[in-house]
């Protein structure tokens, strides 16, 4: 038909062309579809159907382009697509606009609201009322915030409409974030303390699964016990609790370091934060330094593992009963002059800083803190009893474990008399236990797995120094294969008599998850990393081991050596000397002889006592200064910020992974409970904050059903917990999508 040009497309020169055969007109009183100058389709001023059906004919007889035809008709291709699909099927009638709200009766009838009341009377909670009537959790809420109507007030004559749920409109997928450049002028300039979490809906949000870490974070007390510390930051737009909760979300989500957040989206974290953009590292930084040059760092890390001690565990029990103890050396690999300590795991002297550590009866890190340049263990040990006493909080007993490295019968004996008791190896050579000593003893831990050994349980007496005071102790003892088909014992030593002999055997073996959290926590939370570049001199007068005493030991050693040699050979020459050949019966042994037998011995004698005398005059320790000038010590407050953030975050992954393990029905929990959450926490959902009061987060299904299914339990085991979302007064509630709610989203 557009062939054919016998008039004018138009015949108003305000009309809006369509394509090159028509065009329309549209005024007050209606509008008009003229096609070739013919008019061919017209409706009056609000008959929407009329409309819609010019819209739809035109496209169907192809006066011009879906898309000239919906421009021209104010609407986008989708809705002119629908239009011509709703004539199809249902003619013009399909055309008229649907009903806005609900499209039937209320369900909220007196009779299902008067059982939403019983069962909520009952303690059940929202969501178990609203599954059991059939409505939402929001109508039950709503429900219950209507004033119940007394029995003896009559009805009234005229009842008004009724209760509908409000139609929740399609969440925008990724919109802008809200405009915080007012509040950031105003930070500028000092006049806002910090800004306040403030959330828009979104959909589709990354790494909105970290919002699944806030409960499990407020367990651990960093931002509470923060708060008590530290107080606040200077007046800036990020605050004290925005700076601690950024850093752990960034450790969960892989990048432990400040400089981590270059690979994160500023803007996916800020609306997980709930401001328009995340921090930048220059800003970490800063807000990081300006914590740390308070010097309170010790103090938030006691304050933090006071509060993870006095709660309870359900595989050891009382987490305070059983703390394990050990060293940890921290390499260091810049241009600064730093002492060398030897690294068991590098097996040879580097420059490094030494931390003392102390993990739960979980093996969960719990406190650390800075040694003493080239301290011992032992010395550790006796330095961080008050402290420890400090945070357990009473007198009770404490199991304390630790390896050989701080083995003294001395520090025994003075953990016992401060109600410490002592779990470690023995160490040295002492003589094995008779067989008949031997039976078998079990024990089985929190997760119902019993474990059994071959163990002999003795009572034995240490030595005390070189006076002659022992120190008695418990001994169990076990026996071991070797490398090529022998066996040897190993013993334990404790001051604990009470506890089974398998516990004991037990948690000796469970020290090895200290170590375990070590090279985790290497390798996902940047451990030995240098959070921190700055330096300061190391105190010159500082008294150390002069290691020309070593030196001078070592020959004391090798002089003794060529003396006991040079006398065995000696022995054996006047043994020849004075032993007569076959057939005399004299023998004639003169001064000369025996001074030339003797020579060498005397010789060896003299270098033994030059050596001795060499020694003795060399003084023990002598002053940092003398043997090291200019050594530098790291800075400390800033690594311990760190660590306190990074412990944080392993115990808020450690604490989802056991929630996963024990109130999911996750098959492979054991095993993958860990990875599980891992890939929760960096996946996607929605931020739905429509509901007064609540803060929505709807993650999107994982890849697998059964993943789905675990992070889906652990959302309504988390929902209990009503954790607020921290800065702001709004609940936290978790759902997970079905397939039909993320295609539809």
């Amino acid at each position: 038909m557009t062939a054919q040009l016998p008039l004018p497309a138009s015949m108003d020169a305000g009309a809006v062309p369509i394509g090159a055969a028509a065009s329309l007109v549209e005024d007050e009183d209606g509008g008009r579809v003229f096609v070739h100058g013919e008019l061919s389709y017209g409706w009056d001023a609000g008959d929407s159907v009329s409309r819609r059906f010019a819209a739809a004919k035109l496209a169907d007889i192809k006066a011009g382009s879906v898309a000239e035809v919906a421009t021209a008709f104010g609407v986008d291709p989708g809705t002119l697509w629908r239009w011509r699909q709703d004539l199809s099927a249902a003619g013009v009638l399909g055309l008229a606009p649907e009903k806005s709200g609900p499209k039937g009766p209320s369900r909220l009838t007196d009779a299902v609201m008067s059982r939403i009341r019983s069962l909520r009377a009952t303690g059940l909670s929202l969501r178990a009322v609203g599954a059991a009537v059939g409505v939402s959790e929001f109508s039950v809420r709503r429900t219950l915030a209507m004033e119940t109507p007394a029995p003896e007030e009559p009805a009234a004559a005229h009842p008004g409409p009724p209760v509908t749920e409000p139609v929740q409109e399609e969440l925008p997928v990724l919109p802008a974030p809200l405009d915080r450049s007012g509040e950031r002028a105003w930070a500028r300039t000092g006049l806002v303390q910090c800004a306040a979490p403030v959330f828009a809906p979104a959909a589709r949000v990354p790494l909105a699964g970290l919002f699944l870490a806030l409960p499990a974070l407020e367990t651990t007390g960093l931002l509470e016990c923060a708060k008590e510390v530290f107080g606040a930051l200077p007046n800036g737009f990020y605050g004290l609790e925005t700076i601690l909760t950024g850093a752990v979300f960034q450790a969960l989500a892989g990048e432990p370091r400040a400089e981590g957040i270059t690979r994160i989206d500023p803007a996916a974290l800020g609306r997980v934060l709930g401001l328009d953009r995340a921090p930048e590292v220059k800003t970490l930084r800063r807000k990081t330094a300006a914590l740390a040059s308070r010097g309170k760092a010790g103090d938030l890390l006691t304050a933090m593992a006071a509060r993870h001690l006095n709660g309870s565990h359900g595989e050891g029990g009382d987490l305070a009963a059983v703390l394990y103890v050990d060293g940890h050396v921290r390499a260091y690999q810049g241009t600064r002059k730093i002492g060398k300590v030897h690294s068991t795991r590098l097996k040879f002297p580097v420059p490094a800083t030494e931390e003392t550590w102390v993990a739960d009866a979980a093996g969960a890190p719990v406190l650390v803190v800075m040694a003493e340049p080239g301290a011992a263990l032992t010395g550790e040990l006796r330095r961080l009893l008050p402290r420890l006493r400090t945070i357990v909080g009473d007198d009770r007993r404490v199991l304390v474990g630790f390896d050989r490295g701080g083995w003294s019968p001395a520090l025994f004996k003075h953990m016992a008399e401060n109600n410490f008791d002592v779990l470690t190896w023995r160490k040295g050579i002492t003589e094995d236990i008779g067989p008949s000593h031997f039976a078998e003893v079990t024990h089985t831990d929190g997760h119902g797995q019993t474990r059994a050994w071959e163990a002999a349980d003795t009572q034995v007496e240490v030595p005390v120094g070189t006076t002659g005071e022992v120190f008695p102790m418990r001994q169990l003892s076990r026996q071991v294969n070797t490398p090529g088909g022998g066996s040897r014992q190993i013993h334990i030593l404790t001051t604990n008599t009470n506890m089974p002999a398998g516990e004991i055997i037990y948690r000796m073996g469970a020290r090895w998850r200290q170590e375990n959290y070590f090279r985790y926590a290497r390798i996902r939370f940047a451990l030995d990393s240098h959070d921190a570049y700055t330096s300061t001199d190391d105190d010159s007068e500082r008294s150390v081991p002069n290691p020309a005493k070593r030196l001078a030991y070592q020959q004391v050693l090798a002089a003794r050596t060529r003396y006991e040699k040079t006398l065995a050979e000696t022995d054996a020459a006047m043994l020849a000397a004075r032993t007569p050949p076959p057939g005399t019966s004299t023998v004639l042994i003169t001064n000369t002889m025996h001074n030339k037998i003797t020579a060498d011995l005397l010789t060896a004698e003299t270098a033994l006592d030059t050596a001795q005398a060499a020694h003795r005059q060399i003084p023990a320790r002598v002053p940092l200064g003398e043997i090291a000038a200019g050594q530098q010590v790291l800075e400390t407050e800033t690594k311990l910020l760190t660590h306190a953030i990074r412990m944080a975050a392993f115990n808020t992954g450690s604490s989802l992974a056991r929630e996963v393990r024990t109130n999911t029905g996750y098959a492979r929990g054991e095993d993958e409970a860990h990875a599980l959450i891992r890939q929760a926490l960096t996946g996607s959902g929605d931020i739905d904050p429509r509901i007064d009061g609540y803060l929505t987060i709807r993650l999107d299904p994982l890849p697998t059903q059964r993943a789905t299914t675990a992070i889906s339990e652990l959302c309504t085991h988390l929902n209990t917990t009503e954790t607020r979302y921290p800065g702001t007064d709004r609940i936290l509630r978790f759902e997970i999508k079905n397939k039909e709610t993320s295609l539809k989203n």
